[in-house]
C-alpha cells in the first residue's frame, strides 16, 4: 500500500492465533467459522459476563444490511469504503449495494491478514462492479485513503465511510473523532457515514476490561453522547444514533434494545 510502513505490513501478514482476535471473536458471535480456540475461550468469557453480546453482534450485521441497503438505494451511493471490515458473512457490503446497484464498487480495509485471506479468496463481483480489499490500520487513514483513491474508488463522487464497530479501537477519544473527520473531510459533498459502536454499560465495561487483559487489541467503551459526537457536521439522518436494532426495523421485525448505537449522517 502506498505509504505504509514495511515493518507494520510485514507484521500485519503474520497471523496470530496465539491471542484473540476481535474479527475473529465477532465472528464467532455472529454464528461464523472462522476462529480458533484462544477466540472461543475469549468470546465464551465475555459473554459469561455479559450474555447479551451475541445479540448485539447480530444485530449490528443486521443494521449494516439495512444501512447499506439505504444508502445505496434512497441516497443513490454507488461507492462503499468500509474500514475495519471484518470477516466475511452473509449479507457483506457489496452483495447487498450490487444487488441494488450492480455497478456498486466496495473496497473493504482491515489490518487482521486472515480477514483479507477470506476475503480475497470469497468476495466476489458482479462484472459491472468492483470489490477490492486492501490492508489498512485506522491509526493510520492517509495510506488507506491514498490507496483507495487510486483503486476502484473515485474521490470525485459521494462515497459511504463505513466504520463498523471499529472506533473503539482507537483508545483516545480525541484521536478517534479526528480520525473520523479527516476521513470524511477528504470525501465529496453527498458522502455519508454509516457507523456503529457498543456503549459503556456496567455489566459491558466489566467484560471489556477482562477481555482487553487477553492480548487482544483493546477496545474503548463510550458514552451515547460521545458516539453522537463522531457525527459532529453532518446531517444525521432520521431515526438519529439509535440502538442498532432500532434503526429502521424491517415491517413486522419486533427488535429488543441493545447496547450497541448507529445511524447515517450525509456530508451536505
Amino acid at each position: 500500500m502506498s505509504g505504509s510502513n514495511p515493518a507494520s505490513t510485514r507484521r500485519a501478514l503474520q497471523i496470530d492465533s496465539s491471542v484473540p482476535s476481535s474479527a475473529r471473536v465477532w465472528n464467532y458471535w455472529q454464528g461464523g467459522k472462522d476462529h480458533y480456540e484462544v477466540d472461543r475461550v475469549a468470546a465464551e468469557a465475555y459473554r459469561s459476563i455479559a450474555p447479551s453480546i451475541e445479540t448485539m453482534a447480530r444485530e449490528s450485521r443486521a443494521f449494516l444490511s439495512r444501512a447499506v441497503a439505504f444508502a445505496a438505494g434512497e441516497l443513490g451511493v454507488r461507492q462503499f469504503l468500509d474500514i475495519g471490515a471484518g470477516l466475511p458473512a452473509g449479507e457483506n457490503t457489496h452483495e447487498i449495494a450490487q444487488r441494488i446497484a450492480p455497478q456498486a464498487k466496495v473496497v473493504y480495509v482491515d489490518s487482521d491478514p486472515l480477514v483479507l485471506v477470506h476475503a480475497r479468496a470469497l468476495l466476489r463481483s458482479t462484472p459491472e462492479g468492483g470489490v477490492l480489499p486492501l490492508p489498512g490500520d485506522l491509526h493510520e487513514p492517509e495510506p488507506i485513503l491514498a490507496a483507495a483513491s487510486v483503486t476502484i474508488l473515485d474521490f470525485n463522487q459521494p462515497i459511504a465511510l463505513m466504520l463498523m464497530g471499529v472506533l473503539g479501537h482507537i483508545q483516545n477519544y480525541d484521536e478517534a473523532c479526528l480520525i473520523v473527520r479527516r476521513l470524511m473531510t477528504v470525501l465529496p459533498a453527498g458522502s455519508c457515514l454509516i457507523h456503529y459502536d457498543a456503549v459503556a454499560t456496567p455489566q459491558l465495561t466489566h467484560a471489556q476490561i477482562a477481555y482487553n487483559t487477553t492480548g487482544a487489541v483493546p477496545y474503548a467503551l463510550r458514552t451515547a453522547d460521545q458516539i453522537a459526537a463522531f457525527y459532529e457536521g453532518l446531517d444525521v439522518l432520521a431515526p438519529g444514533i439509535v440502538p442498532c436494532s432500532l434503526w429502521r426495523p424491517h415491517p413486522g421485525h419486533r427488535p429488543a434494545t441493545t447496547d450497541i448505537y448507529g445511524g447515517i449522517a450525509r456530508k451536505l
